[in-house]
């Protein structure tokens, strides 16, 4: 009888097991990386809800490869070191087929030899530095000259600029960014002292010495503006102490690169109208398809006052790029995804398409926009077609020369001059 129990017991065991087993092999288990505490909780956490909304529909379609999707969420809570560690979480453990997260480039930076070292993939949906090209990356944020070179440019030519505030947060993407914007901007003529290079902490909030330094520098006589790379909930002291002090967009206008529809939902717009923001995709721009997404959106959180916003568009179309790789590919395997994806095309959210070019970055439009009082933007500027994105700046040194081709070169940093691959 003994025997006959524990045979028993063995049996509904390796049931279980076998269930189990049957059960994950019918789901395909897509990684959700985004902050959801900290201070870049106020941008992420929307993105994390971005991922699920899709997810749902998906599954409502029949999921992928017959499969449903199964989402599974981690918490790096704005630390870097533990954006590494959930990242090898969600491969290690949870054996995740796609990544979908981080914000911030010292994120990205943190759990690229994460995803590098396993051959996982990571969809990155941010504005970012350039400068990088992974295997491992697909990259549907803009690109610096998809958003921060065309800013610059619209402040020279339309707005008659001449002196240059570069104000950023302390870490990877603003400092690399300003380094491009810089050597940009003397290349067209402007001089070393009207430009300044100024940053702030994470959560910075202690804006008032730092605007009036703005202030001061732009009473030279010379049309000042500022070009922002502050990011996360910094932002909303930043653009209250701006109102605090009266500066108007007519006076120094601000150019923002990383503040959109759901930072501007927090804070009282009225001394902000006129500022500009540069993005690829505004939720006041017209067209079927952004129609259909805002209703899906608001359905799907229950409010019918949340807002979309640039970085929802980039994870939306990483997304579908994502599903429509692998159904070509008919797998989830990495490797053969990857080799799927490069001119895959999907459309995006204001009437066009996106592309995935050969060095994993997509084509996309650039839009500048005005903030009104209702926190939407009114577009002032836009570019006539979708804009390839570049992974290397023309303008530095030691870049200008490098290609990203992950097809014909299968290198991310080809030197031209040399023949070489640097990786």
């Amino acid at each position: 009888m003994k025997m006959n129990l524990i045979k028993t017991a063995l049996l509904a065991t390796a049931a279980a097991l076998s269930f189990s087993a049957q059960a994950a092999d019918d789901t395909i288990k897509v990684g959700v990386l985004h902050s959801l505490s900290g201070t870049m909780a106020i941008s992420e956490t929307t993105l994390k809800d971005t991922v699920l909304m899709l997810i749902e529909e998906q599954n409502k379609k029949g999921g992928v490869l017959g499969k449903k999707l199964e989402a599974v969420v981690v918490d790096p809570a704005s630390n870097w070191p533990l954006f590494a560690e959930k990242a090898s979480e969600l491969i290690d453990k949870n054996k995740v087929s796609v990544v979908f997260g981080c914000w911030t480039s010292v994120s990205r930076k943190s759990v690229l030899p994460v995803f590098e070292k396993s051959n996982s993939l990571l969809f990155y949906p941010v504005q970012y530095e350039g400068e990088e090209s992974s295997k491992n990356v697909i990259y549907t944020g803009a690109a610096p000259n998809q958003q921060a070179i065309p800013a610059v440019d619209y402040l020279m030519k339309d707005l008659k600029v001449k002196r240059w505030v570069l104000e950023g947060t302390d870490y990877v993407y603003p400092r690399t960014t300003n380094k491009i914007l810089e050597a940009y901007l003397k290349a067209k003529g402007v001089k070393a002292e009207d430009i300044i290079v100024n940053y702030t902490p994470f959560g910075f909030s202690d804006w008032q010495s730092e605007v009036s330094k703005i202030k001061a520098f732009g009473s030279a006589g010379k049309k000042t503006a500022v070009v922002s790379t502050i990011n996360g909930d910094a932002n909303v002291p930043f653009y209250k102490e701006l109102g605090n002090q009266k500066i108007s967009a007519e006076d120094i206008p601000v150019v923002a690169f990383s503040v959109g529809e759901e930072e501007l939902s927090g804070i009282d717009t009225k001394p902000l109208v006129g500022h500009l923001a540069a993005w690829n995709y505004f939720e006041s721009v017209k067209s079927p398809a952004n129609t259909a997404f805002i209703k899906a959106w608001q359905t799907y959180i229950k409010n019918p006052k949340r807002t979309t916003n640039d970085p929802m568009e980039a994870t939306y179309i990483g997304f579908n790029l994502w599903v429509k790789a692998v159904e070509k590919a008919g797998t989830t395997d990495t490797t053969k995804v990857i080799d799927t994806l490069p001119g895959l095309e999907v459309p995006n959210l204001t009437g066009g398409t996106a592309k995935l070019l050969p060095n994993h970055h997509i084509t996309k439009p650039v839009y500048i926009g005005e903030i009104k009082e209702d926190g939407q933007f009114e577009t002032v500027w836009q570019t006539k077609a979708e804009v390839p994105g570049d992974a290397w700046s023309d303008f530095l040194d030691g870049s200008k020369d490098l290609e990203s081709d992950w097809v014909a070169l299968k290198c991310g940093n080809y030197n031209t001059k040399l023949k070489k691959c640097s990786n």
